[in-house]
């Protein structure tokens, strides 16, 4: 089957989220997907899709020609939709690119990432889509539209993480594509670690040191077991840092004597209270050797951190629909994380014991397992030496939930088959009728 997916602007994960997807479909199926967004090549540049598959649609802000205003008030504004300005040229041709894109390309289906208003004009031209179902609150009648209309939803994190407050035929409707990875993460020593932070303190921004000087650390931190000043990685994107940024200054307060590293958009006042502000391509050494890991909760950067031991504080933006406060509700709930007020108390508890915060983390979490990409190919390996001990030699590797979901778009010729011979299988609903030859 063709794909189209649709890319929301706001930030860049959504585009990062498309771009991981397809780097998950055999190599010879990629160019069978199209996507669709109107952020720039410069915000976001895909690595699994050429950009000839990549349709940069026009903008949707509103224009001083509307005859109507995007949220025009009762009477005015369709309940169906969350903004739709009435006249409105950029709009009409993006919504032309989008139709014109699919009947010249044939493609069979969308991923819709994410626009209540661009799944409804999908369904209103009797195309199928699929609709990403991002965290949050999201029992509004736009949104509720745009998941009735939809074959299916996609959630890309586990279903371990979803609210308490989603109703129930909104979950019995959903893929849990659990967190979806792009690549192998490659492997970084504490040294490989040790040396990136040097090249940084050279070639990227450092503000003046609170009480440590780089030498000194480079010194002291050689060998981690017995370094002395605790690394503290604050991890921002584009989408929103505002919230983050403002604790600063508090976790300055909190840890006066420790090395605190930057990584991506920092307001300038606030860049007195850190050692090092830099834009990395990689951030895995970071989480995986830092003694703090300090960041929002988008989908991305969430997913990247999950399945690491490192202690993580979880400072949710601000972001409609309560996405990030969900997100961050779900991992404290699930002994993932720490907000910020745990982290506080237990930073007063343990004295700023990095190695006693940890363990107090790890312990909790073992109270209350979750499953997890580590458990699963934990289990994993434990077969496949189950099977060699057994003198059957074996290299399988069980696919991930995403892997499986983007394979099998593949196996079928038409999008009706895909739907009735896979789809259905695995949701918790089904249509009242479904046509049949």
């Amino acid at each position: 089957m063709r794909i189209g997916y649709y890319a929301h602007h706001h930030g860049s994960g959504h585009c990062r989220q498309a771009d991981k997807l397809a780097a998950l479909l055999p190599n010879d199926a990629r160019a069978q997907l199209t996507v669709f967004t109107s952020l720039d090549i410069d915000s976001y540049r895909f690595t699994a899709i050429d950009e000839q598959q990549i349709i940069r649609l026009n903008a949707e802000d509103e224009r001083p020609d509307d005859i109507l205003a995007g949220r025009a008030g009762e009477y005015w504004q369709p309940a169906s939709l969350h903004y739709s300005p009435v006249g409105n040229g950029d709009i009409q041709e993006r919504s032309h690119q989008i139709l014109d894109t699919i009947f010249h390309c044939k493609i069979d289906l969308m991923i819709i990432d994410v626009s209540v208003e661009v799944a409804m004009l999908c369904r209103a031209a009797s195309i199928p889509y699929l609709y990403v179902r991002l965290p949050g609150i999201r029992d509004d009648a736009p949104h509720f539209g745009a998941f009735v209309g939809a074959l299916a939803l996609l959630a890309p994190y586990p279903k371990a993480l979803e609210s308490a407050q989603t109703s129930e035929w909104v979950c019995d409707k959903t893929l849990y594509l659990d967190f979806i990875y792009s690549q192998q993460a490659e492997s970084y020593t504490y040294e490989s670690f040790i040396d990136i932070l040097e090249k940084l303190s050279v070639g990227g921004e450092i503000s003046a040191p609170k009480s440590t000087s780089l030498p000194s650390i480079e010194a002291q931190l050689i060998d981690k077991s017995e370094a002395t000043i605790p690394i503290v990685t604050v991890i921002k994107g584009y989408g929103g840092h505002k919230a983050i940024d403002e604790k600063l200054p508090e976790l300055r307060s909190l840890l006066p004597n420790a090395l605190i590293v930057s990584l991506g958009p920092i307001d300038d006042d606030k860049r007195c209270y850190v050692d090092i502000s830099a834009e990395v391509d990689d951030v895995t050494p970071f989480i995986c050797h830092s003694d703090y890991l300090m960041m929002a909760c988008g989908l991305n950067a969430v997913a990247q951190a999950y399945n690491y031991d490192t202690p993580l504080i979880v400072v949710p933006d601000d972001r409609p629909h309560n996405e990030q406060a969900v997100m961050a509700e779900a991992l404290v709930a699930q002994n993932k994380a720490l907000n910020w007020q745990q982290f506080k108390t237990l930073m007063s508890v343990n004295d700023g014991q990095s190695e006693s915060i940890a363990q107090t983390i790890h312990y909790r979490s073992k109270q209350h397992p979750t499953t997890s990409v580590d458990s699963i190919e934990k289990n994993n390996s434990e077969e496949n030496n189950f099977e060699e001990d057994s003198g059957e030699e074996t290299n399988a590797v069980t696919p991930t939930a995403g892997q499986v979901f983007m394979h099998s778009i593949t196996d079928y010729p038409t999008t009706k088959l895909w739907f009735e011979n896979w789809l259905l299988l695995r949701l918790n609903l089904t249509p009242e009728s479904t046509i049949k030859y």
